[in-house]
């Protein structure tokens, strides 16, 4: 018998049903059966209820994230029979259109089938289900340069995007070792926002936008023992993922230069200070962009004090939080917050969600 999963189920399942309020009688009935399963198979199948609450359970230990006050009110879809890669895109595009609700986006994760004996796994290419192409042309990069290498295997595949610096990359799946498919996702689902700003109206002229749900879609969701290596979930924003990185970031969009010269801000010297009124500004804008369209986002210092409930919460619950630090301080403003002046144990827990190796080969 595969004496790690056994544990591992053991762990879990224990932890789990004693959240879920199990009595001890379906507790050892459980074990019994996924100790004979384990013994006979290589393997064990998990309920709906223990995929369900382990997923939450996931988020909450996610060292990373800010967002953990909401790992509750994650929405669970099962897609662990989806076999073909037309099943597999039709739930993406389900799950693309529950979690946009047309703006009030709502937590949510499909899942599909998990690495088993003899059993071949579905992987995505893509690192979010909606993110923007990135063009190597001759006068410079086009797009979103974090995806310049995914964008010249689609097209190697066939694709061929529009070439603007928004252009949505299509989804590329692949089943085993069979050739991957690619998929155009349809623009009707994908929920964009213009950005623009309340009191200059020369930022609109810069042609910046964003779609309104990050769906990552290339980390592996760990239960109990079993790799799920196909699980998108998604939250919503923090501002400053869009106004502090995506956009600002030098090896990004770049955009603060921009800013500053509309501004009129002396870029001469670092102590102006131009980049941070710039990045003021930029994330100012994104905020005001998205709450007009009607959009879930938070902002930094509302997203750290709900953290802070989730502290107490855990803490009333007799859990210790975990957290990588320099991944939940913000990008901006960071001392405003009070993780800045704490500690955080950055011990692993699972359910989690980790990083693996990517699906298709990268450049060397």
């Amino acid at each position: 018998m595969n004496k790690q999963l056994w544990q591992k189920a053991k762990d879990f399942i224990t932890v789990c049903y004693r959240e879920l309020d199990k009595p001890a009688e379906e507790v050892n009935r459980r074990l019994n059966g996924v100790k004979e399963e384990i013994e006979r198979t290589g393997s064990y199948t998990q309920t709906f209820e223990e995929l369900s609450h382990g997923a939450k359970m996931a988020w909450r230990n996610s060292n990373r994230c800010i967002g953990r006050l909401f790992w509750q009110t994650l929405h669970v879809f099962d897609e662990r029979a989806a076999a073909t890669e037309q099943e597999v895109f039709d739930a993406l595009t389900r799950h693309v259109e529950f979690a946009t609700n047309d703006g009030k986006i709502r937590p949510t994760i499909t899942v599909f089938r998990p690495t088993a004996p003899n059993q071949e796994d579905i992987r995505i290419w893509n690192h979010q289900l909606v993110r923007y192409a990135g063009y190597q042309t001759e006068a410079g990069l086009k797009g979103d340069p974090a995806s310049v290498e995914l964008t010249a295997k689609c097209q190697q595949l066939g694709w061929r995007g529009a070439g603007t610096d928004f252009d949505v990359l299509p989804w590329v799946v692949q089943i085993g070792q069979r050739p991957p498919k690619l998929l155009e996702i349809d623009k009707e689902i994908v929920k964009e926002v213009a950005i623009t700003h309340s009191s200059y109206d020369w930022f609109a002229d810069l042609g910046l936008k964003w779609y309104g749900v990050p769906i990552i879609s290339d980390m592996k969701l760990e239960i109990g023992g079993i790799d799920y290596k196909f699980a998108p979930f998604n939250g919503w924003y923090m501002g400053t993922e869009i106004g502090a990185r995506n956009l600002a970031d030098e090896f990004r969009y770049n955009q603060l230069p921009l800013i500053a010269e509309k501004l009129e801000l002396d870029t001469t010297k670092a102590s102006t200070l131009w980049k941070d009124r710039a990045l003021v500004e930029l994330n100012t804008a994104v905020l005001h962009s998205f709450k007009c369209a009607g959009v879930s986002i938070v902002d930094h210092h509302t997203a750290a004090q709900q953290f802070k409930t989730f502290e107490q919460n855990e803490e009333r619950e007799g859990r210790g939080v975990t957290g990588d630090w320099t991944w939940l301080i913000p990008p901006m403003s960071p001392a405003a917050v009070h993780i800045f002046h704490k500690e955080y144990e950055d011990a692993i827990q699972t359910p989690n969600y980790f990083y693996q190796e990517p699906a298709y080969p990268l450049k060397k």
